[in-house]
């Protein structure tokens, strides 16, 4: 590889030679943070499997008015405001495994982050919330859980 001819192309084409490098980075941080995150991310199929093999518990961190729109059959509401380990609902569960969902994922990766912090040793979280549970064309329960 000519490196001189790789610095003088991206010294001709300045602005898409930062994108690339910066998305690049981009991409490097997230798998760490990935992989770094104490946490498996799970897509709806694997979150069956956990539920029906393991007898996860799965625990929806949507706002109230979300959750009783729809979620997943068996889920608990926890709202991320009353998230923590002592919750009465997760307090007894720290060494069985726990999933976490909301409606895209961006909540529920917090929360299991949390979780992993206060000692909670099988965390799994749906890879693209409940959106991905619809888009996989799985079936949700409207009401209190």
């Amino acid at each position: 590889m000519d490196w001189n001819r790789l610095l003088a192309f991206a010294g001709e084409n300045q602005l898409p030679a930062i994108a690339l490098v910066g998305l690049t980075l981009a991409i490097i941080y997230t798998e760490l943070m990935r992989l770094t995150s104490g946490f498996k991310a799970v897509d709806p199929a694997g979150l069956t499997a956990l539920i029906n093999r393991q007898d996860a518990l799965l625990v929806d961190v949507s706002a109230i008015a979300d959750f009783e729109k729809g979620h997943i059959a068996g889920a608990k509401n926890v709202q991320m405001s009353q998230f923590d380990a002592d919750n009465k609902i997760l307090a007894k569960v720290r060494e069985l495994p726990v999933a976490v969902a909301c409606r895209t994922g961006t909540s529920s990766a917090d929360a299991a982050r949390k979780l992993v912090k206060a000692g909670f040793k099988q965390v799994y979280w749906l890879d693209g919330g409940i959106a991905a549970w619809q888009q996989a064309s799985l079936p949700l329960v409207k009401g209190k859980a």
